[in-house]
């Protein structure tokens, strides 16, 4: 019988330390529902101790979900501790995870302590968050580069104190999978109590093993995996979560181990997660890239149209990739529409979205010759919903000509409806401008980029902007439609929002 290996997910708290990867609080709740659909067996929800935004969040989510584990990372400290418990008491199942680092070269430069003083830490810190909750996971940071024989003790140490998990991160991403599988076999045959605990993985993708030597790990006998959806986090990112399940999934006799991932909710959660921070999957991304399934060459083609698993060693539905075709019409019913939303997967929408999307699924109708599933997708990503917005955008009128451009925005601002009309360096300038007007504010402009959401010269616009206030941290507002340039103002509107609310 397989072993059930734990997919722990860190989209969430090291994902979004990826530089341009925040998200709002309400964006974390969406996510971290997703992130329960598909199946992860831990949610790192964040660093409760780092900001009240962060304690906010973990909290909320550790009360939002009914089959997770939520965690919240700490330092191997009492008022991080404390921090960590008051965010994940009220979860089903909480976890406190504690960290420190155990590498010479950490010790020494950056802990400045010994390793006498580290052990005792260790043996504090987990002993107190042990009289919190049951479940204790301890990472000895840099672990791939500690010393093997002190490496074991602080393992031990942590074990004996009361931890229930055991991380042996790479934290710089330095190894390679020859290394880390013999590092993982090393501390579950050289560490007293390991059979006792669940032993982890967590790679980082510096030289662009980080899956790799995750798989080199379970191979070695681990029972836990730490990664993120699309690989995101800091640097060049972490182990991808839906490379390592397929790579389970697509040699299960290799590795003798599978785990509870519905594999069918794999592309909407990272889809999802690209929607939420505005940065589009590469094309040739494993798994979930656009060309992940596609076949140029004439050789390739007549393999595939022959028989699929001549190229293909994974099937584009075992991950939810929806067939790109025209679904509905301007003629469709609202029934209809709702059944097909459940044929696409989306079971859990209210009435009250239903009717939202219905009627913006008809005016799209109303400007596009065909409507696809990426077209419904893109609807249904950017209709959030969201109730008390500070503004929403009512209307809009551009006027260009050689050498400037002039956007006439009305706002919608509370109960009042604010016009303002502003000089810019073309529709686009000119239209931000306006807003910052009407909302009295000056914002910061970090990125700003516009994409076709299907084919052809109707398809929908997918707009990304983001924006950051006061030298605050920037958040990412998202916008769609056919006027490429309404898609650019409804999602600076968004991003607005976002830093107000």
């Amino acid at each position: 019988m397989s072993r059930q290996i734990k997919i722990f997910d860190t989209t969430l708290r090291d994902g979004e330390q990826s530089p341009g990867c925040s998200m709002h609080i309400n964006e974390k709740i969406e996510l971290a529902l997703q992130l329960e659909r598909l199946g992860v067996d831990v949610i790192e929800a964040g660093f409760a101790a780092s900001s009240e935004g962060d304690f906010n969040s973990v909290a909320t989510i550790a009360e939002r979900l009914k089959n997770t584990t939520v965690a919240s990372l700490a330092r191997a400290m009492i008022s991080d501790i404390d921090r960590a418990y008051e965010a994940v008491r009220r979860g089903v199942s909480p976890r406190i995870h504690i960290f420190l680092a155990t590498s010479p070269l950490h010790m020494q430069y950056k802990l400045k302590k010994s390793e006498d003083e580290v052990l005792r830490l260790i043996e504090e810190s987990v002993k107190y968050a042990k009289s919190k909750v049951s479940d204790i996971e301890f990472s000895a940071e840099d672990a791939s580069r500690s010393e093997r024989a002190f490496l074991a003790r602080a393992f031990e140490t942590a074990i004996k104190s009361g931890a229930t998990v055991v991380n042996i991160p790479d934290t710089v991403g330095y190894c390679t999978p020859t290394e880390m599988y013999d590092l993982a076999r090393f501390v579950k045959e050289n560490v007293k109590g390991a059979d006792k605990v669940d032993l982890s993985a967590h790679n980082h993708n510096d030289l662009g093993l980080a899956v790799a030597n995750t798989l080199a790990m379970v191979e070695a006998g681990i029972s836990q995996v730490e990664c993120t959806v699309n690989g995101i986090g800091e640097r060049a990112g972490n182990a991808a979560l839906e490379e390592i399940v397929m790579g389970l999934n697509t040699r299960p006799y290799l590795y003798d181990a599978e785990t509870r991932i519905n594999t069918k909710e794999i592309y909407r959660t990272c889809k999802l997660v690209s929607n939420i921070i505005g940065v589009n999957i590469h094309p040739t991304k494993p798994i979930v890239g656009a060309n992940a399934f596609a076949h140029e060459s004439g050789i390739h083609q007549h393999g595939v149209l022959a028989k699929k698993e001549t190229y293909e060693i994974l099937s584009p539905e075992a991950i939810g990739i929806p067939e790109n075709k025209i679904v509905l019409g301007k003629h469709s019913g609202k029934h209809a529409f709702s059944e097909h939303l459940k044929e696409m997967g989306y079971h859990d929408i209210s009435s009250e979205k239903m009717e939202e999307l219905f009627l913006e699924f008809k005016r799209l109708c109303d400007v596009k010759k065909s409507v696809s599933n990426k077209d419904i997708e893109a609807l249904l990503s950017n209709k959030k919903m969201e109730k008390n917005l500070l503004y929403t955008l009512i209307n809009f009128v551009i006027n260009c000509k050689k050498g400037n451009a002039y956007a006439a925005v009305s706002i919608k601002c509370g109960d009042e409806v604010k016009t303002v009309i502003e000089e810019g360096d073309g529709p686009i300038d000119s239209a931000f401008r306006a807003i910052d007007v009407v909302t009295g504010r000056t914002f910061m402009l970090c990125d700003y980029g516009v994409q076709s959401v299907s084919e052809g010269q109707d398809a929908l616009g997918e707009s990304y902007v983001r924006l950051s206030l006061d030298g605050g941290a920037a958040v990412t507002g998202r916008g769609v439609s056919t006027d490429v340039i309404e898609s650019g103002i409804l999602a600076y509107i968004d991003a607005v929002n976002k830093l107000l609310i």
